[in-house]
């Protein structure tokens, strides 16, 4: 049995690898400085905090505390252990990985990480569906569905459409044909375990690939095609597998995700077919559930792709509908999370309640165009949906939908556009102005007796959550802290302090440009001379480690963040990752060296100034003492005049 994945290979991959690249895979980023914001994937924010520096290799998110390198941000994002997140990462970059122990990888099934083993178990469930559909005889009816919506086989191989075989065991003994054990099929949820023994999951249905974010297929969607078919459901979906949670997965944001994130529009529609359509229509931000409704997860994860964010122009957030009942309750749901949208929410609903894929068919790929160019304002279907179900042309009709719509209006996001909402309503549901106002104002008292923000509930997003944990331990730390250390917690910095502030950059620089720092200025320093305990910590632990890089510097900060006590990790990666207030040199990447001789200085003359204070005092009182010690006192006035030297040679050559 093989151990552990070999330090060295790990510290190849991380030195290989782009935390920039990783991390836009699941969050837009935006260049601040030196560093790249986002929208934290963690947590709920309007307001971007999460930050990347890619220099240093970490991540730090200010709104929830979460950071770390490269390995955990896979890990937290992709629920990985930490093994798997180095395999796929040592995948993406080309490094071969080595166990201890003297082992490679193991024989059995479980050496590369059980989740990359189901990846690669629906890899190749994928090709042999694909394969299917395109080549066998038996696959005609999944062929003649296709072209009956407008899709050929080079659409069927765009979009990875396959077949599941009628018989019921042909996926499973191919899959044992490429080494997979009974127990990985069924984990992976591609195959079922009955009295008779193995059995297909999806049986005589077209079936569509599922991918995460990143490419990988997670999951298959089935349609049933036949009469016969003994499931009645029109649509049969992978069951939640180790990687596989449909409430996070959105079918198509692979291909998707570079053009929401460019126009920072998205289309969310209702089916596979709905999305392919989209797609081969030029709607290339389209995307759809997986067996499941639009909700919270989906919204975190669409927003931190297009970059909704409260400081920026609004985005916009399609959604297409069937024209029937289920479909307007699909609105009305999707309305109700309207709030946790920093951006505007529309609704495109085609002539005749037909969805894009119809559309496209009958009418052209204009017309899938148009359908999305032309949606309407959510709170504008939302009201109309909410009144049609009245008789306006009688009193009590108009009045039941007066006091229904009312609660729409109050709880638009942007108070300055109320009244003209107020006047629009008014007008549709035939009643004055005013008796439309005194509803809302109504309808807004009790939603705030209610504790509700507006129609998503709940405070605004990035409002009211927790403060950052920047001083507990981190998520990837391997070493729980003792009860020692955290009953010895430290308080954190006082930033509003400008000796402080210094102390913070100072130790920023060390952490991501060690090149510039100057070995006898670093020599005159001690971790004395910081003034916030936790300050000292890291300087220690810096000292300790070495205050240069002996080998690579990515080693060297693993090292560091190996050695810091647990009460500081978080500040480490805090301070490898935050952005300095300076123009950096053009030529190096790097702070010049004149800002960071001007910290060394601060520092430096603040710890003499207090050693000078410090020593004043011990002699004054020795001079006043009952029994005076003149060997002290000679000690402490030599030690006096020292520190009074080096405090005004180091003034004289800032002079200078």
């Amino acid at each position: 049995m093989a151990g552990r994945i070999m330090a060295e290979d790990i510290t190849s991959i991380k030195e290989r690898a782009s935390i920039e690249d990783v991390v836009r895979e699941h969050v837009t980023l935006r260049r601040a400085g030196a560093s790249l914001k986002g929208l934290c994937p963690f947590h709920d924010e309007k307001t971007p905090s999460f930050t990347v520096n890619p220099t240093t290799g970490y991540y730090q998110c200010y709104g929830c505390g979460e950071g770390g390198d490269v390995f955990a941000f896979l890990q937290k994002v992709e629920h990985l252990t930490f093994t798997e997140a180095v395999e796929r990462l040592a995948s993406k970059v080309g490094v071969q990985v080595r166990y201890e122990e003297g082992g490679g990888r193991r024989d059995d099934h479980a050496s590369p990480g059980r989740r990359a083993r189901l990846l690669e178990a629906h890899r190749v469930a994928q090709e042999f569906y694909a394969a299917y559909l395109l080549g066998a005889p038996a696959a005609r009816a999944g062929r003649d569905f296709m072209r009956a919506r407008g899709f050929d086989g080079a659409v069927a191989t765009r979009f990875g459409v396959g077949f599941a075989p009628r018989g019921g065991e042909e996926l499973a003994r191919h899959l044992r044909s490429k080494g997979f054990n009974d127990d990985e099929v069924v984990l992976a949820g591609l195959v079922g375990r009955g009295s008779r023994g193995l059995y297909d999951r999806f049986r005589g249905r077209l079936v569509w690939p599922i991918r995460d974010i990143t490419g990988d297929v997670v999951g298959f969607g089935a349609r049933r095609i036949f009469d016969d078919d003994r499931i009645e459901a029109k649509y049969l979906n992978t069951s939640e597998t180790p990687i596989y949670k449909k409430s996070t997965v959105l079918y198509g944001l692979d291909s998707a995700k570079k053009a929401i994130s460019t126009t920072r529009t998205a289309v969310v529609v209702e089916g596979y077919t709905d999305v392919m359509a989209c797609h081969l229509a030029g709607v290339e931000t389209a995307v759809a559930t997986c067996g499941t409704a639009f909700g919270v997860e989906h919204i975190k994860v669409l927003r931190r792709i297009m970059r909704d964010e409260a400081d920026l122009a609004p985005a916009r957030v399609i959604f297409t509908f069937d024209g029937d009942a289920a479909g307007q309750a699909a609105a009305m749901k999707a309305f109700k999370e309207d709030q946790r949208w920093a951006s505007q929410s529309f609704v495109a609903v085609a002539p005749g309640g037909k969805d894009p894929c119809d559309l496209r068919l009958t009418d052209g790929d204009d017309a899938v165009r148009h359908l999305v160019e032309d949606a309407v304002p959510m709170f504008e279907f939302a009201v109309r949906t909410t009144i049609a179900r009245f008789d306006l042309d009688t009193a009590e009709g108009r009045v039941q939908a007066l006091k229904a719509a009312a609660p729409i209006v109050a709880g638009i996001r942007d108070s300055a556009a109320r009244p003209e909402y107020t006047r629009t309503v008014a007008g549709w549901l035939g009643v004055e102005i005013e008796q439309l106002a005194d509803e809302i104002k109504r309808a807004g008292k009790r939603e705030a007796a209610q504790g509700s923000s507006g129609p998503g509930g709940g405070a605004p997003n990035g409002a009211g959550g927790p403060l950052p944990r920047q001083y507990a331990d981190p998520p990837d730390s391997a070493i729980e802290p003792s009860a020692g250390e955290l009953a010895a917690a430290l308080p954190p910095p006082n930033l509003r302090d400008p000796v402080v502030v210094a102390e913070r950059q100072l130790l920023q620089c060390l952490l991501q440009y060690p090149s510039i720092a100057d070995p006898l200025s670093l020599s005159l320093l001690s971790a004395g001379d910081f003034s916030a305990p936790a300050h000292e910590r890291v300087f220690e632990t810096i000292a300790t480690v070495g205050i240069t890089p002996a080998t690579s510097v990515t080693a060297w900060r693993e090292a560091i963040h190996e050695a810091a006590p647990a009460s500081v990790k978080a500040l480490v990666v805090d301070l490898s990752v935050a952005g300095l207030p300076t123009i950096l040199d053009p030529s190096t990447g790097a702070p010049t060296r004149r800002f960071v001789d001007a910290l060394f200085s601060r520092l430096r003359e603040v710890a003499l100034r207090r050693q000078i204070a410090d020593a004043l005092g011990q002699l004054r009182r020795e001079e006043t003492a009952a029994e005076p010690d003149l060997t002290r006192q000679r000690e402490l006035s030599l030690h006096l005049q020292d520190l009074q030297r080096q405090l005004a040679m180091m003034l004289d050559r800032e002079d200078s």
